[in-house]
């Protein structure tokens, strides 16, 4: 996606934690093409090498490998920086429930080591990863920023703490602050391995080895599925936004149309037997509810689009077209 015509000053130094993973490798290609400088912090427990290797020989990008619970990491990562994009995080609720202790020492403790050392370096603005798991419980639909329930997974905890952090940062040491309240973000460079594997690349991957996924539960739940480059729109409107009561604030990070499983995989099919033929018939199984998921999400992004000029150009369909053939071609 081109950004650069938004108008980010090129001479900025981003950092971008987590750089390695899904969205932050994404967030260092489109800022390099920009023009921008960018450092990336990863330590490698769930960013992969491979998502950055082709930009370790621009003289813009500089690779720092170093852990944010570690505070003399962040202070070093921090050091020149302009903006921080905080993307950084132990993913997954399944994750969180299996080690709690994990998930709060890389996204609470973590966070606050890089409020902090972001605070000490003066950087302009911190921009970070929040999560739509923060609604919790809520029935409301759409879901409005100011509205949440009660969180239902160590993770939806974790990241609702970043919240609250944040927002007492920006009040006692006045460093701005922009939460991204993402919902379930999917793209090119998703890794579709792993036990805690994001649910389109890895109905893909099964898909394209004629396998039958494994949708938990009877497929009525739903998720307001937002592609990758949505996702970057709003970290660079988020550097970008110069009014007063746009910053300081979380902000829903989505398409504001949900789809739920059943319709998931009929789009998956269609779109991959246009490669291999012999997907459209493969059958898909059901399994048991998983703990701690949210029935159904949905996003109001009347908020973004107010005060950022959010404007998404990908629905469900257009991304996963775009996903799907990035898949097909890298990952066969």
């Amino acid at each position: 996606m081109h950004l650069k015509y938004l108008g980010l000053d090129p001479t900025s130094l981003v950092l971008v934690t987590g750089g390695a993973g899904f969205i932050g490798s994404n967030l260092c290609d489109v800022l390099l093409e920009n023009g921008n400088r960018v450092r990336c912090l990863d330590n490698f427990a769930t960013g992969k090498r491979e998502n950055i290797e082709q930009l370790l020989s621009n003289p813009n990008f500089d690779l720092l490998v170093g852990d944010i619970r570690d505070l003399k990491d962040c202070h070093k990562a921090c050091t020149g920086v302009d903006y921080v994009l905080h993307q950084a995080a132990l993913g997954s609720v399944p994750r969180s429930i299996n080690d709690p202790i994990t998930s709060n020492a890389v996204n609470v403790s973590g966070f606050l080591n890089m409020l902090s050392a972001a605070r000490d370096a003066k950087v302009k603005r911190f921009t970070y990863a929040a999560s739509s798991s923060t609604y919790g419980d809520s029935k409301n639909m759409p879901k409005i920023e100011e509205v949440i329930g009660k969180p239902l997974s160590p993770y939806a905890i974790t990241k609702y703490v970043n919240e609250l952090y944040a927002d007492i940062f920006s009040k006692t040491f006045g460093i701005e602050t922009i939460g991204l309240r993402y919902f379930n973000v999917f793209g090119r460079k998703q890794d579709p391995n792993g036990a805690y594997a994001a649910v389109i690349p890895k109905f893909v991957m099964q898909l394209m080895k004629h396998e039958s996924p494994t949708i938990n539960g009877d497929g009525s739940y739903s998720r307001d599925f937002t592609y990758i480059d949505n996702v970057l729109e709003m970290n660079i409107r988020s550097m970008l936004v110069d009014k007063k009561e746009a910053v300081n604030t979380v902000y829903n990070v989505a398409y504001g149309e949900r789809t739920d499983l059943n319709e998931l995989v009929t789009l998956l099919k269609e779109y991959l037997s246009e490669f291999d033929t012999k997907i459209a018939g493969i059958p898909v199984k059901y399994g048991p509810k998983r703990q701690g998921d949210v029935p159904h999400s949905l996003a109001s992004i009347a908020k973004a689009k107010r005060l950022l000029g959010y404007d998404p150009q990908f629905d469900i369909k257009t991304g996963l077209r775009e996903a799907v053939g990035w898949y097909w071609e890298n990952l066969r």
